[in-house]
Formats: C-alpha cells, sequence, structure tokens
C-alpha cells in the first residue's frame, strides 16, 4: 500500500511541476523582402576604387520575441552591377578570375551565433559561401523594429578576405611584385534586410 501511495504522490508531483514549467516556443520567422532590401559592394586598387549592387535571390530571419535567433540570405551573383555602368568590369567580376558565375550563380550566408552587443546592435557569426567555399565571419548589425510589423537587419560594413574564397586576381598578397596594378584582398559588403512574418 506503502508503495502504491508514492507511485501516486510522485505522479502527482509531476503532473503539477509541468504545469508550472514555461512551453519552449520556436523561433518565429520572418522572410526576407528582397525588393525592399539592398546589397551594395565596395572593391579598392592601388589607383581607386569601385562600387555597385548585387540582388538578393531569397533570405530568412528567426526571431525569439525580440531577439534575433537565426536566419540566412541568398545572392544572386549574376546580377553584380558597377555604380560606373562599366559593362567591362561587370563582365570581369562575373568572370572566373572572380566570382565565376557561369558556374557558381549564388553566395550564401548562414547564421550560425548570435551575441548581443550594444542596444540594438547584435554580433553576428556566420557561414559565408563563395564559389563552394565557405569560411566563418562575424560582423556587427542592428536590428530595428518598424512601425509596420516588419523588421530591418543592418550591417554597414562586412569585410571579407576574398583570397580566402579562391579569388586570386592581382592579390598583393599572392603577387608581392605586382605593383601598381594590384587590387586590395578585402572588399566590403553592405547590406539592409527588411523581413515580414
Amino acid at each position: 500500500m506503502k508503495i502504491k501511495l508514492s507511485s501516486v504522490a510522485l505522479l502527482v508531483l509531476v503532473i503539477i511541476s509541468s504545469a508550472f514549467i514555461a512551453p519552449v516556443l520556436k523561433p518565429v520567422t520572418y522572410k526576407v523582402d528582397v525588393e525592399k532590401s539592398s546589397l551594395t559592394w565596395t572593391g579598392k586598387k592601388l589607383t581607386g576604387s569601385h562600387n555597385g549592387t548585387i540582388d538578393l535571390l531569397s533570405g530568412s530571419l528567426q526571431f525569439d520575441g525580440k531577439k534575433l535567433a537565426g536566419g540566412n540570405f541568398v545572392i544572386n551573383m549574376t546580377t553584380i552591377k558597377d555604380a560606373d555602368k562599366s559593362a567591362n568590369l561587370e563582365k570581369h567580376l562575373k568572370a572566373d578570375d572572380f566570382f565565376g558565375v557561369d558556374k557558381f550563380p549564388t553566395t550564401t550566408f548562414v547564421i550560425k551565433k548570435i551575441t548581443a552587443g550594444t542596444g540594438n546592435i547584435v554580433n553576428v557569426t556566420g557561414d559565408l559561401t563563395i564559389k563552394d567555399v565557405t569560411n566563418s565571419i562575424t560582423f556587427p548589425a542592428l536590428i530595428a523594429w518598424n512601425a509596420d510589423g516588419s523588421v530591418s537587419a543592418t550591417a554597414d560594413k562586412i569585410t571579407i578576405d576574398r583570397t580566402k574564397y579562391g579569388i586570386k586576381f592581382r592579390s598583393k598578397g599572392m603577387f608581392p611584385d605586382i605593383g601598381d596594378k594590384m587590387i586590395y584582398d578585402d572588399f566590403d559588403l553592405s547590406i539592409k534586410l527588411i523581413a515580414t512574418k
């Protein structure tokens, strides 16, 4: 009889305890609006610089309440544009010397870790894949909730070392004797994602 009472008491205790455990909520997914979002690039050489845009193909952001919990985006590399409308530069950037867009039409980024920064700024770490080569990068991003219920995630400067992705054309690091024809290994991306439920 004591064993039965102990079993019943234990069962009641488990039921009562589980009633006070908060349910684990799954992060809410927001879809990136590629028409409202933007991505710009800047590349520098010894004698100047170039900049332009690239279109986003898709993306999503996951939120746990108001906190960024994960996400990803895909870049359509075939849409590389030069701000000065240089057809030759655009063709070269799409060629095998650089991004080889015929073989590698997309670049992807997948969030792996988020740490708190100051205010609405978070530090985002994730895997960036260019030309089927993946490296981890970290950058600060500003998260802002908009009046219409959408959310903005903005990273003003994401610095990427192109040589880590096999892009070595006129690299000073790879070819020290290149002289004034050198192109800096690092290029910068600036991205603004607008996402809605």
